[in-house]
């Protein structure tokens, strides 16, 4: 395991590079720079704001110069939110997004899980038929779609929970809501499909051939092989979550990190865009990481090479 892990770790080094450097050539590659306004700047003050934030340099010295700083922990200055570091503004927006995110992927367990299981266990019933439709209805609706129908509903239509923000429980339901429900969806088939294998097979048989009541059979002998399927989404799931958090943020008008990465791109901030991408990054490979030591912790015959 020790082995494994730390293989994982070294191979994450020249990926994360690539990763930088895939980035640094797009956004240098994009039209326009972070100084074009409406208004045209005089070209000496263009001239030293280049000066001053390196981009006079040659392309090369620029990406050596921002993977030195990277590499001592340092993002950069933003170049569109005068006077704050990238570290500042992630370490401001992250925890929401963060928040947003968890908050998203519980519920979309807790929701998820029991609907795959109550499906398997009423296999071709009525009950698997009704909870397989919401869910494909679940997986059809994209977040852009729901949220909105979320606030029409709920906002203005009952007035019962805030249409944006955030600081509130209130605030939070609808966007983890609308984060979470095709999450869910997906978990639902996952968890319905493990547990229609695992209940056919000889030991589940023979333990009700001893006389186990159903609830000790599904929840002691099948769940822990049944939620493997789902275990293998959650990676997968968590990447969803990151991009999908930038449109409901936009949505709800949610202070996260997503909507610092969108504007970032729009305004060509050079450093905050790859900052962004470089820590969504380290999130994914990070989380891929952790789904993978618990898939073999839950089932002892995966073994980690």
């Amino acid at each position: 395991m020790i082995d494994y892990l730390i293989r994982r770790l070294l191979s994450t080094v020249p990926l994360l590079f690539v990763i930088l450097l895939a980035s640094f050539a797009f956004m240098r590659s994009a039209p326009g720079g972070p100084f074009d306004n409406e208004r045209k700047l005089p070209p000496q003050i263009e001239a030293n704001l280049r000066a001053k934030y390196h981009l006079d340099e040659p392309l090369l010295r620029q990406f050596g110069r921002y993977l030195g700083g990277v590499m001592h922990g340092d993002l950069g200055p933003s170049f569109k939110y005068q006077g704050r570091s990238v570290n500042e503004i992630i370490a401001q927006s992250l925890p929401v997004s963060l928040t947003l995110g968890v908050l998203a992927l519980f519920m979309a367990l807790l929701l998820g899980v029991p609907i795959g299981i109550v499906g398997a266990l009423h296999h071709n019933h009525f009950k698997d038929y009704a909870l397989m439709s919401v869910a494909l209805f679940g997986i059809c609706v994209p977040n852009f779609v729901l949220g909105p129908i979320l606030i029409i509903l709920f906002s203005f239509g009952l007035g019962l929970l805030p249409a944006g923000g955030w600081g509130s429980p209130l605030q939070i339901l609808l966007p983890a809501v609308t984060l979470g429900a095709i999450r869910a969806a997906y978990v639902a088939r996952l968890a319905r499909a493990g547990m229609l294998e695992v209940i056919r097979q000889d030991f589940i048989r023979t333990a009700r051939a001893k006389g186990l009541s159903e609830r000790v059979v599904v929840m002691k002998h099948a769940l822990r092989l049944a939620i493997l399927p789902v275990l293998s989404y959650l990676g997968p799931a968590t990447a969803s979550i990151l991009v999908g958090s930038v449109v409901v943020e936009r949505i709800f008008n949610i202070p996260g990190l997503g909507s610092f990465f969108v504007n970032s791109a729009i305004n060509r901030d050079y450093t905050m865009a790859m900052g962004t991408v470089l820590l969504y990054s380290v999130l994914l490979i990070t989380l891929n990481l952790v789904v993978d030591v618990l898939y073999a912790v839950v089932d002892p015959r995966v073994e980690l090479k």
